[in-house]
């Protein structure tokens, strides 16, 4: 049987473009190499009792449009949101919560700046504005650079919104598309635990300083989401990520898409300078008009296609993309709740991310101890304990906390290999916790550990890298991953991307299979025309 779409991988953005296409008539299917759908959206149970969220963890970045047209709320798709965003610890004792709205925000400021709560509406609206520009293009595939007047149109409707915006917004957006987050932060505001508390999304999936000339849109890239119509809000989905990928099967199941799991697939088949479908590593072949690949751009272009398949220029391209993320991850079981030094008692930081990254300069070290030594003895951690609102998690009075650890080295130095540092890895993550929280360790019941290579290997993130490529200037927008590439379709003909390693980049938003499933069916419409036309 030949299909009109053969999607490789069950993530969610596959899953997504899966259902676009089904509902536009086209049959469609899709194959995952592990035995359940999700990709890295996944939950599972990682002790006996315990279940939690596996890599991605929090809701924020879905696109508002890709909820409603799969109707994920019918089926069971909820979100609480978080009652603040963030709770820092400090190193002198004290704490730093960022949200619960801007008043709240600005008295909590004032406990360490008069100057940063007086300027905190202002950055707020900058950020917003600059966030707003890229809620506009999320859902827009970029103008593939080299198609002559349609790129020149592509670009000027595409830049009418920046082109609208004022001399001052448009300085913003310069900024945060080149600073590095310190300098960014440091234009705005003075004290070390407010520029800590909006400087940790700039290291987020990111092997970076917060030093580093443009990490300030890293800050950026993870504030343009919302959560139940609250720009800028993060929460937790019920079920955990899982919940939100085993609606999304079930929806694209209903529109008649073939999901088969347990399928690896070892190559895309090439004819003629066209994909005509995929080898599975069982040796059985699936033909296919189109093949789209919900895989980083990494792992599609250097492990599944052969090379003399695609042009050497952009086999040469391909080889510099940049991926690894320097993320280590982390679930574990828990017999009570962290006791945090400075607010000991449960309450609402616990129900928040809570984040040991004290000052830009702890983030700097963290990143320059991993570059020397593979990783940070004294890492970034966020954590969240969904438990607390999710009781289909954990057994009554117990928890699960999800540690996502930042500068973890893709490739440790030395020949030495994660497999076998991992656990002295999370040793050092563990005392880094109950540095601010004592008892943390003696509390955990069982743990489930995922450094760079074991998120490689057990999600194809290459590098470990959560967002299928850097997110980096020249890999963004029209050059994601590689310029003249820029609209999901690849270099060789029926060959499309609608994964992270695309427009809009990385996180749980749905954006590249809705953008993918749009040029593949205006693809197939031109070519109708054509024939059409041509008969």
């Amino acid at each position: 049987m030949k299909y009109d779409a053969l999607i490789i991988g069950a993530g969610h953005n596959g899953l997504v473009c899966a259902f676009y296409l089904a509902q536009a008539g086209l049959k469609v299917r899709i194959v995952e190499r592990r035995d359940v759908v999700g990709g890295a959206a996944v939950t599972e149970e990682f002790h006996p009792g315990f279940r939690n969220s596996v890599a991605s963890y929090t809701v924020s970045l879905l696109q508002p449009k890709v909820i409603a047209d799969m109707r994920l709320a019918d089926h069971g798709y909820r979100v609480i949101e978080r009652p603040i965003s963030n709770f820092l610890p400090q190193e002198d004792g004290g704490y730093l919560k960022l949200g619960g709205g801007l008043e709240r925000t600005q008295a909590e400021f004032r406990r360490f700046s008069a100057h940063d709560a007086a300027a905190l509406p202002a950055y707020y609206d900058a950020l917003e504005n600059v966030a707003q520009v890229l809620r506009d293009l999320a859902l827009k595939a970029p103008p593939n650079v080299g198609e002559g007047l349609k790129t020149l149109f592509d670009g000027a409707m595409q830049g009418g919104r920046l082109a609208k915006l004022s001399i001052e917004q448009k300085r913003d957006v310069l900024d945060l598309f080149t600073k590095s987050a310190r300098s960014f932060l440091d234009g705005w505001f003075e004290s070390d635990a407010v520029k800590a508390a909006f400087g940790f999304d700039a290291v987020v999936g990111n092997y970076a300083s917060p030093d580093t000339p443009g990490s300030a849109y890293v800050l950026l890239h993870h504030v343009f989401g919302e959560v139940n119509g609250k720009k800028g809000a993060w929460g937790h989905s019920i079920g955990g990520m899982g919940t939100i990928t085993q609606i999304m099967a079930k929806v694209c199941k209903n529109a008649g898409v073939e999901i088969r799991l347990e399928a690896p697939v070892a190559q895309v088949l090439v004819d003629g300078g066209k994909a005509v479908g995929v080898r599975l590593e069982s040796g059985e072949e699936i033909a296919a008009s189109t093949v789209i690949a919900n895989v980083g751009p990494k792992l599609l272009y250097q492990r599944m296609m052969a090379q003399h398949d695609l042009p050497a220029d952009f086999l040469r391209r391909m080889k510099a993309f940049k991926a690894g993320s320097g993320t280590f991850r982390m679930n574990v079981a828990l017999s009570e709740l962290p006791r945090f030094t400075c607010l000991p008692e449960p309450g609402e930081h616990h129900q928040s991310g809570i984040i040991i990254a004290p000052t830009l300069d702890y983030m700097d070290r963290a990143f320059t101890d991993a570059k020397q030594s593979g990783w940070s003895k004294k890492p970034i951690v966020e954590m969240l304990i969904p438990s607390i609102i999710d009781d289909s998690l954990a057994p009554s009075g117990q928890h699960v906390a999800s540690l996502f650890c930042q500068q973890f080295a893709p490739q440790l130095p030395d020949d030495r290999d994660w497999d076998d540092e991992e656990g002295a890895a999370a040793d050092t993550i563990i005392d880094t916790v109950e540095g601010y929280a004592p008892g943390f360790r003696a509390s955990i019941l069982g743990r489930m550990i995922l450094s760079p290579k074991g998120l490689e290997r057990t999600f194809g993130l290459v590098g470990g890298d959560i967002m299928h490529g850097h997110m980096s200037l020249d890999q963004l927008w029209a050059a994601r991953p590689v310029l003249g590439h820029g609209s999901y379709r690849g270099p060789v003909k029926g060959l499309y991307m609608c994964g992270a390693g695309t427009h809009p980049g990385g996180g749980v938003t749905g954006a590249p299979g809705h953008n993918a499933a749009q040029a593949v069916l205006a693809d197939r419409s031109f070519r109708g025309r054509l024939f059409r036309t041509s008969a």
